[in-house]
């Protein structure tokens, strides 16, 4: 338990039967841990969401006000950066903000971070890159491409150009699935190594003797503790932010594709 990479390890709750798909592989259908905390995270948001549109006041309570604030954000973030038509998606980056943000925030009530997980960030970057190519289709059909060609640079320049850009797209839901598993991982660890030390340290100063001198240590260690603490609050807001900034602006890019 002492181990840092322990918190992470996915555990079976329940043991479902397995779905084969062929060749002598099948799909794992356990309910794990993982599994539960993206539930309890789906739940609170539906909670949250029911309350807020249940009764709506006038003048808004705690809950509604929350809501409302989340909304606002979103909201604004859509239009801002794509415009009137950028509306037609909030309901998406709500969404998708509210489950990363409720999963980073259980990560830090609870023994198990969904957000940990690379195939959990993974199948959030891939959905989100999906629908920025099905949006890209259906509004310019084989226009798309035009995401990959742009504008002002010389035809020649065009054969090393387009390769990058189309690279750098194809790394898109590379880069958002490892920057929220990259930055949920490194501060549960580190976390969990300064927490070590506080255990440690007290350890050593109850045996007597010399072990006193692991109290100051201790003491700022368990500062550190806190310091940390209150920047991993910080981080889960901002990185579920990030994610629907990002999201909005490759939407953005196949929405307003002639501004590219």
């Amino acid at each position: 338990m002492a181990d840092p990479i322990h918190q992470f390890e996915v555990s079976k709750i329940v043991d479902l039967p397995d779905i084969p798909i062929g060749g002598g592989r099948a799909i794992d259908m356990a309910f794990t841990n993982s599994t539960l905390a993206m539930t309890v995270a789906a739940g609170l948001i539906v909670l949250l969401m029911a309350v807020v549109t249940a009764k709506p006041a006038v003048v808004p309570g705690r809950v509604q006000s929350v809501g409302e604030m989340l909304f606002g954000i979103v909201d604004n973030l859509t239009h801002n950066l794509i415009g009137p038509e950028g509306r037609a998606f909030s309901p998406f980056v709500l969404t998708l903000f509210l489950f990363i943000l409720a999963m980073n925030m259980l990560g830090l009530f609870l023994v198990f971070t969904a957000t940990s997980q690379l195939a959990v960030t993974a199948a959030l970057g891939i959905m989100t890159i999906l629908l920025v190519i099905g949006v890209g289709f259906a509004r310019h059909g084989l226009g798309f491409v035009k995401l990959f060609v742009p504008s002002g640079v010389p035809w020649p320049v065009l054969f090393l150009v387009v390769p990058i850009e189309v690279v750098a797209f194809l790394l898109r839901p590379v880069t958002l699935a490892l920057r929220l598993f990259g930055n949920m991982m490194g501060g549960h660890v580190a976390l969990k190594v300064f927490a070590g030390f506080v255990v440690s340290l007290g350890g050593l100063a109850a045996g007597g003797g010399l072990g006193w001198l692991g109290i100051p240590g201790a003491a700022l260690a368990l500062s550190g503790v806190v310091a940390l603490t209150a920047l991993e609050f910080l981080v889960a807001f901002l990185q579920a932010f990030v994610f629907a900034v990002l999201t909005t602006i490759y939407l953005n890019d196949v929405v307003n594709i002639g501004h590219h």
